[in-house]
């Protein structure tokens, strides 16, 4: 019997990078050998041009994966640029100056491949659905939202609002005052007047968010009464307004020290904590799942030899 061969994928998001090493299992999913995140903020200095300290920190990192995957026996890994890097004009300059420096060829992906990519990987991580879901991919670039249910995906698609760009076009104050969060929800609202329609042909209360924020939520709301699962979280969300009210109205130091909230997270938690609310508002959202795997474990199973 041939082993088929590791395998390894890199996220490039517009805030973090990924590095995901796996064996097939030889039964269609997947045995993890190496995980690794590094907060690069590639898009902290804006996503129309990738500022200079952002593009050395995102070369820095793929230098630093170079080595990870030489030791691990990996010649050519399956590279993702998502929103920032599909976007910014020095974004081409970036991915030639990766395969110059790191070895490592950059695909740029359609928000639309993403979103394939985010669900392929999500229903692999989930209990089967039964019913219509509203699965959400919070990025530093974009979010993506896709509807999908027993008999496959109902609706997709890839907004320009991921949390880098909400925090530099609208949280400027510290905390954020009650004009900017009024602005930034009148925005998001007509940005996502499409998944609001959407939701009324396709109703569901139903949300499943991958990684990022949703790992926040999955530490201080998870439900310890519900049943347990290996690639996903159930939350109780009696708490979210709660917790999100106070996230959202904190400074910035406050949530440096809240424990449950990495350092890195906490200047964009705010813009993500709002885009949850506008979000539960759209859908009604009853029950949310929090799922393990997203992009780069779906980009693995799709890729797969």
């Amino acid at each position: 019997m041939i082993t088929p061969p590791r395998r390894a994928v890199i996220d490039l998001g517009s805030n973090t990078f990924h590095l995901l090493i796996a064996d097939p299992d030889g039964e269609g999913g997947l045995q993890e050998v190496y995980r690794e995140r590094i907060y690069v903020k590639l898009a902290s200095e804006g996503i129309d041009t990738l500022g200079n300290k952002s593009f050395a920190r995102g070369i820095a990192a793929l230098q630093h994966f170079r080595r990870v995957l030489d030791k691990y026996g990996v010649d050519q890994p399956t590279a993702i640029g998502t929103a920032a890097l599909r976007t910014a004009s020095n974004g081409p300059d970036f991915v030639r100056l990766t395969k110059r420096e790191a070895d490592i060829d950059i695909e740029l992906i359609s928000g639309d491949e993403e979103a394939r990519l985010i669900t392929r990987g999500v229903l692999a991580a989930i209990p089967p659905v039964t019913e219509r879901v509203l699965i959400m991919d919070i990025g530093g670039g974009s979010t993506e939202f896709i509807m999908a249910g027993p008999e496959g995906i109902d609706w997709q698609q890839s907004f320009p609002i991921g949390v880098s760009v909400l925090c530099n076009g609208f949280h400027h104050s510290d905390p954020i005052t009650a004009g900017e969060r009024y602005d930034l929800e009148d925005f998001l609202l007509r940005e996502t007047a499409p998944l609001a329609d959407a939701l009324r042909c396709f109703p569901t209360h139903h949300l499943v968010g991958a990684a990022g924020t949703f790992d926040v939520l999955a530490e201080v709301l998870k439900d310890p009464a519900a049943p347990p699962h290996p690639g996903s979280h159930q939350l109780n969300i009696n708490g979210f307004e709660e917790l999100s009210e106070t996230i959202i109205s904190a400074t910035l130091a406050e949530r440096l020290a809240m424990d449950d909230i990495p350092n890195e997270r906490a200047d964009l938690i705010v813009s993500a904590m709002i885009l949850l609310r506008v979000t539960f508002q759209l859908a009604r959202i009853e029950r949310v799942t929090v799922s393990d795997w997203a992009l780069k474990e779906g980009a693995l199973l799709n890729y797969q030899i």
